[in-house]
């Protein structure tokens, strides 16, 4: 019996110390990974910027359990495990991405710089990877604990929310895009066009006589977004692709937009609507000058100036009175601060101001209705019927039939009309010819699809509306951006306001010979101040 006890006491005993054991383990691990063990065990949870000793300590562990593909861990030290985690396991498996070797720069605060060396190997094929990545250490909000401040790029700087990596044969052979005069188009010399590369390869790639390769990509999540290659292990045979760009104008792009965060500019060829060049400076990637869907500001005016001089309403030389302000079904529209009044005013001179008042006080004459708009924009700029085949994805612009404050607020591009410089360009190029041509990137030869038709303007509308351009680009708000184009140029400014925006939107459309450009900058402010040196550029390049 005593011997019994005795056992019983000793394995309690030991129980006791396992037990306990436990307990000391439990607090450790809880420490790293973010429990609240040791704040039971009566530490003090931790506030405040991390500092220099947490945040080098952070970020070695971080890269340590990185480089030795142990995503759980290393996921373990951000403050969003379950993300971090699923996209650290891609990194290994789906992208196939080993030996692993991260070199920390120095940290600026909370920051750290860093460079990836690793390798990609896939059946037999294996490259070299290198990269420039950086992260943050933030406090954790519930632990206290210094962790890294979870993004996809610290990954790798393509990554946005959503994406993944994965290294496989590619769906599409590659594309050697060129431009018109044959030279080759490449992200790398002109970084703008990355997303309509990529999007004219998965289009286009197996009819343009390819044959696929293995590469490593970014696979997005959003619609209509193609992955984005990043190394390529083994080539496949690139098909050739031409395009309508022109290398000189695409240049001319790339660089006028550099001036301005958020800025698109297009370029069309009104005798053919050849796309000549498209250029955005966003941080989204987005081809904001192709899908873009925002109000345009004061260049819809060419529109409604086309539908009062169609509808018999005014012309050229005929009266668009501009008061001080306006009022339409109780909304009362002003103009520009510092705008002189012109009871007198003829409709050349109201454009090439860019006077509200003066159009808001025409709508309501007969024979315009509430749809009139709509139908002068889609009959005869070929506008809003979701028709275009540019060759990627393009929105074709909307001015829907309004009734209210919206009829007068559509006619100044403010209410529910949205556009992108695509479709201004667009307009520029129907308003100077008096034809529409549908904008397109790739000759629809190559597919057999249909361009969109509309009937476009009479001549004598056409006339009118570009003498009342050439008039703006050389007396009105348009002249300063123009300066030194030469004579045969015209111009449309616009200023958008944005619900939640101190700032207008910055809007420009002109033409310069056989090239019409059109320009937006988000919060850009006045259409000639940000808009208009990117379209005088262009145009610039375009001879």
């Amino acid at each position: 019996m005593g011997r019994g006890v005795k056992v019983a006491v000793i394995g309690g005993v030991f129980a006791v110390m396992v037990g306990g054991a436990g307990y000391g383990a439990y607090n450790i691990v809880s420490a790293l990974d973010g429990g609240g063990g040791s704040e039971s065990a009566g530490t003090a949870k931790k506030s405040g910027p991390p500092g220099e000793d947490e945040v080098g300590e952070t970020t070695e562990k971080f890269f340590t359990a990185w480089e030795k593909g142990d995503a759980a861990t290393a996921a373990s030290y951000t403050n969003n495990a379950s993300v971090a985690g699923t996209l650290l396991t891609a990194y290994g498996e789906a992208a196939h991405i080993t030996d692993v070797d991260i070199t920390p720069g120095t940290a600026t605060g909370t920051s750290v710089p860093f460079t990836v060396k690793a390798k990609v190997s896939y059946e037999g094929a294996s490259k070299p990877l290198t990269y420039k990545s950086e992260l943050t250490v933030v406090r954790g909000e519930t632990t206290g604990r210094a962790l890294v401040d979870w993004q996809p790029s610290v990954v790798h700087p393509e990554l946005k929310d959503g994406d993944t990596l994965v290294t496989e044969e590619s769906a599409t052979p590659q594309i050697q895009a060129v431009g018109r005069d044959g030279t080759v188009l490449t992200k790398e010399k002109y970084p703008s066009l990355g997303p309509v590369l990529a999007t004219l390869r998965e289009k286009y790639g197996d009819k343009a006589g390819g044959t696929p390769g293995v590469e490593l990509v970014v696979r997005h999540t959003a619609a209509n977004t193609p992955d984005t290659p990043l190394l390529t292990l083994a080539e496949g045979e690139p098909g050739k692709l031409e395009t309508t760009l022109s290398a000189s104008v695409q240049a001319a792009a790339e660089k006028a937009v550099k001036r301005y965060g958020e800025s698109s500019v297009v370029a069309v060829e009104p005798s053919t609507g050849e796309v000549l060049a498209v250029a955005n400076n966003r941080a989204d990637g987005f081809n904001a000058a192709f899908q873009g869907r925002v109000a345009p500001g004061s260049t819809m005016k060419i529109i409604t100036a086309a539908m009062l001089i169609d509808n018999g309403v005014t012309s050229m030389n005929g009266p668009a009175p501009c008061p001080n302000t306006a009022t339409w079904q109780s909304q009362t529209f002003k103009n520009l601060t510092g705008m002189e009044p012109d009871e007198g005013a003829t409709l050349a001179n109201t454009f090439l101001r860019s006077c509200n008042t003066g159009f808001i006080k025409l709508i309501d004459e007969e024979p315009l209705t509430d749809s009139s708009l709509t139908t002068e924009a889609e009959e005869r700029f070929g506008l809003g019927r979701d028709d275009w085949q540019t060759g990627i994805v393009s929105f074709d612009g909307s001015v829907p039939a309004s009734g209210g404050p919206d009829r007068a607020a559509n006619a100044i591009g403010q209410g529910q009309v949205q556009m992108n410089p695509l479709n201004m360009a667009s307009v520029t190029a129907t308003a100077i010819t008096g034809e529409f041509r549908q904008p397109y990137l790739v000759s629809p030869d190559l597919d057999g699809r249909q361009l969109a038709t509309a009937k476009g303007l009479p001549q004598s509308t056409a006339a009118q509306l570009k003498q009342m351009m050439r008039l703006t680009a050389t007396q009105g708000t348009g002249a300063a951006a123009m300066s030194g184009l030469g004579s045969d140029i015209g111009a449309k400014t616009g200023s958008a306001e944005v619900d939640g925006n101190a700032t207008s939107d910055s809007w420009f459309t002109g033409f310069r010979g056989d090239v019409a450009a059109a320009a937006m900058v988000q919060q850009g402010g006045h259409g000639g101040d940000a808009a208009g040196p990117i379209v005088a550029d262009v145009l610039r390049a375009g001879g």
